[in-house]
């Protein structure tokens, strides 16, 4: 097929060839958001904004540990619970990443049944979402309270590097905002879902258009990035 046919046939489709097709792209918009909501490419955009902040984090959290000269806590220790007299290591953090997984299921299912329109299966999924999510928040506070009964402070530790303190607090920390305002999120939706507003079109938050449960969609892609960000702190905080 020779070099004029290929030209033609990428005109033919509405892009232009070579460099100029690359230029076209990157500098239209319009183009390029022309099939996606404003809603859903804000979100997007929102999530890539978060990802460098996390990954930020984690990165100063590796640079503080592999610089330092005094010892790193050793986390099956720290996180370790003791029940009926045995010393099970980081049983509670297993417990968190395992509830914090199952709520991307849920979740998801959520998402399927609401482009369905089954506003109460939507509804009581979104639901269900919510309480792993607050099962993980709460949990996650009686970490924070152990840890602090044991002498754990954002300037130091009785184990080891005063780092440990500072980027536990900070990374957990902003995760933990995260999932609770995507619960808080949660809620608001599924009581407008449970009522019926994106059926009827009911004017208020999100639900100005009649049938539209996009919504959903856009609040699932935020509980799926930050349940993907736990595996990575789960990952190099906790297992390293």
């Amino acid at each position: 097929m020779t070099e004029t046919v290929l030209t033609k046939m990428v005109q033919g489709a509405g892009r232009l060839p070579g460099w100029r097709g690359i230029a076209a792209d990157w500098a239209s918009d319009q183009r390029a958001f022309k099939n996606v909501s404003w809603g859903k490419a804000m979100m997007w955009i929102f999530l890539l904004s978060d990802t460098f902040i996390f990954s930020c984090f984690l990165l100063s959290y590796m640079t503080a540990r592999m610089s330092t000269t005094v010892p790193w806590p050793n986390p099956s220790e720290v996180f370790a619970l003791n029940i009926a007299g045995r010393h099970i290591p980081l049983i509670l953090i297993a417990i968190m990443t395992f509830i914090l997984i199952s709520s991307s299921g849920t979740m998801a299912m959520a998402v399927n049944f609401g482009y369905r329109q089954d506003r109460a299966k939507t509804a009581i999924l979104m639901l269900v979402t919510a309480a792993f999510g607050a099962t993980f928040v709460g949990m996650q506070a009686f970490e924070w309270t152990k840890l602090i009964m044991e002498g754990v402070r954002p300037w130091g530790n009785p184990w080891g590097a005063a780092q440990f303190g500072s980027s536990f607090f900070m990374i957990t920390g902003f995760h933990g905002t995260h999932v609770t305002i995507g619960v808080i999120f949660l809620i608001a939706i599924a009581r407008k879902v449970w009522r019926g507003d994106f059926d009827v079109g009911r004017r208020g938050f999100f639900t100005s258009r009649k049938g539209y449960y996009e919504i959903v969609e856009i609040m699932g892609l935020y509980w799926h990035f930050v349940d993907l960000v736990w595996v990575f702190i789960f990952a190099f905080f906790y297992l390293w």
